[in-house]
């Protein structure tokens, strides 16, 4: 007796643990921004959302759980351009499960990743072709936003809204990397030469005019001085007229008088070449008469070009 009585006691306490199991098996919690399909005999029953659930025990089964946060999906495609080079493109697919959906997400697909990388694979290699290497560059939105518009028509049906599809990477072959470097480096210090060659006809015409203002400014400070010279001539000549000297004595004089200081100038420096012109008392007489004849000579030389003119 006392070994059937511990035999229905170990009984009874086994069937209180079943009975308890199944008592706690009855409750279940659902994260937040997930929902669980609960199935009756193998059957879709209903969805429950996040919180606190109750289902009955071996009658109901939870089936699965469907997140409901926004995912992303990075497919690698790999295709050819227009002009024939190979490029790899990385396309990010951002998706998420209609709320109101999510019967069809859970039970009209088997593999909702493997469907939206086949729509990725079909749209980027049917667009990419069409398109030289730079242009896949430049028109990579245009690329992202054909993605896009072919997967959410395709995957609506399934209870699936695709949020954003970005073509985050392009990477052609590592030759044709290593050609757009160099013709970019081309273009650069074609670019740089150009802004050089620039520079030195700037610097040259600023030096031409330079020049040519200080050439100017020149020729009029001897014209001013030359016009001062004569002017003091001019008095020089007056004042011996005022003393009885003619003008011939008087502009004897005055040449005389230039020679010496022109010696004076001379002898300052020690490092000069004095070249002695004769020195007798009519040499300044000689001298002014050569000058005098020289002038003359140039200018009846003058006078008979303009009139050949």
């Amino acid at each position: 007796m006392e070994i059937f009585g511990g035999l229905v006691s170990i009984v009874l306490v086994i069937f209180f643990l079943i009975f308890i199991f199944t008592i706690l098996g009855a409750f279940f919690i659902v994260k937040q921004q997930t929902t669980a399909v609960v199935e009756r005999f193998g059957k879709f029953h209903s969805i429950r959302q996040a919180g606190f659930n109750f289902k009955i025990p071996i009658i109901d089964s939870i089936s699965g759980k469907v997140n409901l946060k926004i995912q992303q999906l990075d497919v690698m495609i790999e295709t050819k351009t227009k002009d024939d080079v190979f490029v790899k493109l990385k396309v990010s697919v951002q998706y998420q499960v209609v709320q109101t959906a999510v019967y069809d997400a859970f039970y009209k697909l088997q593999n909702p990743y493997a469907q939206i990388t086949s729509y990725v694979f079909d749209v980027v290699r049917a667009e990419v072709p069409k398109l030289r290497l730079d242009d896949v560059f430049e028109r990579k939105d245009d690329i992202a936003i054909a993605v896009k518009s072919e997967i959410q028509e395709a995957m609506q049906s399934y209870g699936y809204s695709i949020i954003k599809a970005l073509v985050t990477d392009i990477d052609p072959d590592e030759q044709v990397k290593q050609a757009m470097n160099r013709i970019n480096s081309a273009e650069r210090e074609k670019i740089a030469a150009e802004y050089e060659a620039e520079a030195e006809r700037i610097k040259i015409v600023a030096k031409a005019r330079a020049e040519a203002e200080s050439k100017q400014l020149q020729g009029k400070g001897i014209a001013d001085q030359r016009r001062e010279i004569a002017r003091g001539l001019e008095e020089s000549v007056k004042v011996l007229n005022g003393v009885n000297i003619n003008s011939q004595e008087a502009s004897s004089l005055i040449v005389v008088t230039q020679h010496y200081d022109t010696l004076n100038s001379i002898g300052a420096s020690s490092r000069s070449n004095l070249i002695l012109l004769p020195n007798n008392p009519s040499a300044a007489s000689d001298m002014l008469t050569n000058m005098i004849t020289s002038f003359a000579a140039s200018q009846h030389v003058g006078e008979q070009s303009n009139e050949a003119k």
